[in-house]
């Protein structure tokens, strides 16, 4: 009896075991689907979290938008500050921007500009995005900056393609930036200092069908530690061609090369006219707002000086100065230009008495148009010392004839703007300026100023001479020695200024000088640019910041 005793208690032992497994299992279960319901609202928050955040970003983009086509449209700062509401995936968006006040004089820290000074206006945009279903809510902000950067910073800056290929080694001091392609090659050694940005590709060569041979000598920028990397290593030439372009350039130049492939962005002036042509600032005022005809002080028209005291404010009134100016202050006369095979009809200005005068511009805005019959010029003579900060605006071609602005002890900041500049040597002679070539011989010559000139389209037979022709020479440099301190800067292909660049040929109309050409560091300096340098216009946006993230009842 006692062991029939001990088998009953064993089985009612076993059942209640079963009953507790059963009940564990279940509870088991309430806690499985208990978190998986909890990671389904999770997961459904994180979707309703991340539909707020990208709803609140395409909030901030379209201020930011907003802000960059009231620039672009009126080339000034919006009157009315972007704020709206609406709704955008399934949330609702409310934006609003806020002017923080004047621009001011920086130097900017971040970006591909960083270490550029500018004229830099902020604006402050806050962005709310609520989601219709799940109540979550972000808020997040951004700065928006519009900077004017003087472009006279750039070493080289070119509005169309860079093309060179110079003979000579090559050296160019500071920073490049190009609102196209750059097709890069070298006889010998062409070496970049500075940054270089481009907002098209970089090459290494030129296009088929330029007439332009290939050469194979070094083409180098710097990397981040400032050491020489050049373009050709382990057997090839590293440029935009190749599907590694990215990559390989970061590693070999960090970012001191940067271009399309980079996010690299156009830099532009800030114009009104409807075309955005450069061009126009060197055009007449009439109709055009561009035209720097109307910030000017002292003016040539068709040969006739002008001068008044000032232009902001109530602008002066011009008057003319023809029996006013030191006699030979202004002259008219004529010389050879062979590359233009064609006389030109110049007005020179003499830069000495200019200055001694008593009606130097007063800001220091010369400008000088002459559209009279004939192809027409002006030409800075005796400018040795000119005395005084000057810009030289000129919808003409310009020559320079010597040296310019070398005074060891009165150096000013100078600009030269035109369709295109042309240097003469200090051994330039107008009567010897039709004979030929060997006959137009030179000494070594020196100017101390930026250029804004345009250069020549690209064509079958001839790709323009390029970033080492720029500066245009009519004579038989044979080496001698030409140096150029300054800045140069290519904004459109000259419109007056359209005689075929040959060289090597039994037509060329000059050999090439020793260039020495170097990026003045004084421009560096906001108080000693030349007067009303031009400026490009950068849009950036800084600042970003997720403030707030949460649900509302």
């Amino acid at each position: 009896m006692k062991r029939y005793k001990t088998i009953i208690n064993e089985r009612g032992f076993v059942t209640l075991i079963a009953l507790l497994m059963v009940g564990m299992l279940t509870l088991i279960g309430l806690a499985a689907l208990s978190t998986s319901d909890d990671e389904v609202s999770i997961a459904g928050n994180e979707l309703q979290d991340m539909r707020a955040f990208y709803a609140a970003e395409a909030g901030l983009d379209k201020a930011a938008a907003e802000i960059q086509y009231q620039y672009e449209q009126t080339g000034v700062p919006p009157t009315s500050m972007p704020t709206g509401s609406e709704e955008l995936n399934n949330c609702q968006v409310t934006y609003a921007t806020v002017d923080d006040g004047s621009a001011t004089q920086r130097t900017l820290t971040t970006g591909s500009l960083a270490g550029l000074h500018a004229l830099v206006k902020t604006f402050s945009i806050n962005s709310v995005a609520q989601n219709n279903n799940g109540n979550a809510k972000l808020v997040m902000s951004q700065t928006f900056e519009t900077a004017l950067v003087p472009i006279f910073q750039f070493a080289v800056f070119y509005e169309n393609d860079l093309w060179t290929t110079p003979a000579n080694d090559m050296t160019v001091t500071g920073r490049v930036h190009v609102n196209g392609n750059m097709y890069l090659q070298c006889s010998k050694t062409l070496s970049f200092d500075g940054r270089i940005t481009s907002s098209g590709s970089i090459y290494h060569g030129f296009p088929s069908g330029y007439g332009v041979s290939v050469v194979d000598g070094d083409v180098r920028f710097k990397d981040a530690d400032g050491s020489y990397e050049s373009m050709y290593q382990g057997g090839y030439w590293l440029d935009a061609k190749r599907s590694d372009w990215y990559d390989k350039a970061m590693a070999r130049w960090g970012n001191n090369v940067r271009d399309k492939a980079f996010g690299q962005e156009e830099l532009n002036l800030p114009l009104t006219n409807s075309s955005g042509d450069p061009h126009k600032i060197i055009e007449r005022a009439s109709g055009n707002p561009d035209s720097y005809e109307s910030k000017a002080t002292f003016k040539i028209l068709d040969g006739v000086p002008y001068y008044r005291s000032s232009y902001t404010g109530t602008p002066g009134v011009w008057s003319n100065v023809s029996a006013l100016l030191p006699a030979g202050t202004i002259t008219n006369t004529s010389f050879y230009d062979d590359r233009e095979d064609q006389w030109v009809n110049s007005t020179d200005i003499d830069m000495a008495l200019l200055a001694s005068s008593g009606y130097f511009p007063s800001n220091g805005v010369l400008y000088s148009s002459d559209q009279r019959s004939g192809y027409n010029g002006t030409r800075l003579v005796n400018g040795s010392d000119i005395g005084n900060a000057l810009s030289v605006y000129s919808e003409n071609p310009v020559y320079v004839r010597g040296n310019y602005n070398t005074s060891s002890t009165n150096k000013q900041p100078a600009a030269i703007i035109a369709d295109c500049v042309t240097f003469l040597s200090n051994s330039w002679d107008d009567a010897k300026s039709s004979l030929s070539l060997s006959s137009r011989t030179v000494s070594p010559t020196t100017v101390n100023v930026s250029i804004i000139s345009g250069d020549q389209n690209p064509q079958s037979t001839s790709y323009g001479g390029g970033l080492a022709n720029l500066p245009r020479f009519l004579e038989d440099w044979n080496t001698t020695t030409f140096t150029i301190q300054g800045s140069m800067v290519c904004l459109w292909r000259a419109q007056q200024s359209t005689g075929i660049w040959k060289y090597g040929t039994w037509d060329a109309y000059y050999t090439a000088p020793t260039r020495d050409y170097r990026f003045d560091p004084d421009l560096n300096d906001p108080n000693k640019l030349p007067p009303e340098t031009p400026m490009v216009r950068s849009f950036q946006r800084t600042g970003w910041q997720q403030q707030f993230v949460g649900y509302e009842e």
